[in-house]
């Protein structure tokens, strides 16, 4: 699609990656809406932007739809929405609690379906916009410690696809961007910082140019670090190795605790 000009909604674009993408968008003559839970933080990020912003909790589904139309009341439009806002959580599922588990889901996969709901009959009445998820490498592989984060964006993923699908002839764009590590506090926010030294984490900037990119190709998927597509295709063809390997190499977190 074409950048310039046009008018985006990026949300969690308050601090991490999506505020890296919202100024990657703003340098190519986008007018971002900034997206927060935070105020301080939100209005921080688009001041710094010159740009305008609008508050709400995704975990809320109530106020999914108020969202949306305040962020098109902005500008009177948008033609891009990128779901960036994501929240994990990393420990056994035994110990996981009960309530973090309907927060994830809500956040992470109910919003940008409810989202999307909101936002496409104007892109459809205008024959013209782009819906971008930011997924996860866990939602195409599974991750211990990371089972319910995983499902989420596994889900995502899966919902992408299909509108992807239906979009086809409508000249709304669907895209999806695949990262392994990036360099933010989400690893912090978890509870559990990243100490794996593979693979190694990417700077923000670096994949706020590549989600950027992929939307200005109207291509259907980007990975931020393309080897690690091999993990995918060896679980699908030969589930036993990759259940081997990942048991060895990836996280150690197991049911009943680290064994």
């Amino acid at each position: 699609m074409r950048l310039h000009g046009s008018i985006a909604l990026v949300t969690g674009s308050s601090s991490g990656l999506g505020a890296a993408i919202a100024r990657e968008l703003t340098d190519h003559g986008v007018r971002v809406v900034v997206h927060g839970r935070d105020p301080e933080r939100t209005r921080s990020t688009a001041d710094a932007l010159h740009s305008a912003h609008v508050l709400a909790d995704l975990a809320d589904p109530t106020q999914h739809q108020r969202l949306i139309d305040e962020a098109t009341a902005v500008h009177g439009r948008l033609d891009l929405v990128v779901h960036n806002a994501g929240i994990g959580w990393q420990g056994g599922f035994d110990t996981m609690p009960p309530e973090r588990i309907p927060e994830l889901v809500a956040t992470n996969l109910t919003a940008p379906i409810a989202l999307s709901r909101a936002v496409l009959p104007q892109l459809l009445d205008r024959g013209r916009g782009h819906l971008c998820f930011v997924t996860s490498i866990a939602g195409r592989t599974g991750v211990a410690g990371e089972a319910v984060y995983a499902a989420t964006k596994a889900g995502l993923d899966a919902f992408a696809g299909s509108l992807r699908l239906e979009a086809a002839g409508s000249g709304v764009e669907v895209s999806t961007f695949v990262p392994a590590v990036v360099d933010t506090d989400f690893f912090a926010h978890r509870g559990v910082p990243y100490a794996r030294n593979s693979p190694r984490p990417k700077g923000v900037e670096t994949v706020a140019r590549q989600v950027v990119s992929l939307i200005a190709a109207g291509s259907p998927e980007r990975w931020s670090d393309p080897a690690l597509r091999v993990a995918p295709l060896v679980r699908a063809v030969w589930p036993a190795a990759y259940t081997r390997l990942a048991q060895r190499w990836g996280e150690k977190t197991r049911l009943g605790g680290e064994r």
